[in-house]
């Protein structure tokens, strides 16, 4: 999980820059557990689950990831 000291270190980042980082963590996490929900991946890298569904579009955009629709629940792994 991401530590405090890294949420305040993201504070002075431009939003660019912040959905950069949280992509990877996004990437770390699931490296780390594949494949893992939006919710869950939100607790992993203990960001706002906004940020963390743009930090997947951003991995989705560079071809990164897959993302699995099973009903209302969308799971994502590493390609």
């Amino acid at each position: 999980m991401a530590s405090s000291d890294n949420q305040a270190s993201s504070n002075n980042l431009s939003p660019v820059d912040r959905i950069g980082q949280a992509a990877g963590l996004v990437w770390q996490a699931l490296n780390e557990k594949c494949p893992l929900s939006f919710t869950q991946l939100a607790k992993e890298v203990d960001a706002p689950k906004d940020l963390v569904v743009q930090a997947i579009g951003w991995l989705a955009r560079e071809g990164k990831i897959d993302i699995q629709e099973k009903g209302r629940q969308r799971t994502v792994s590493l390609k």
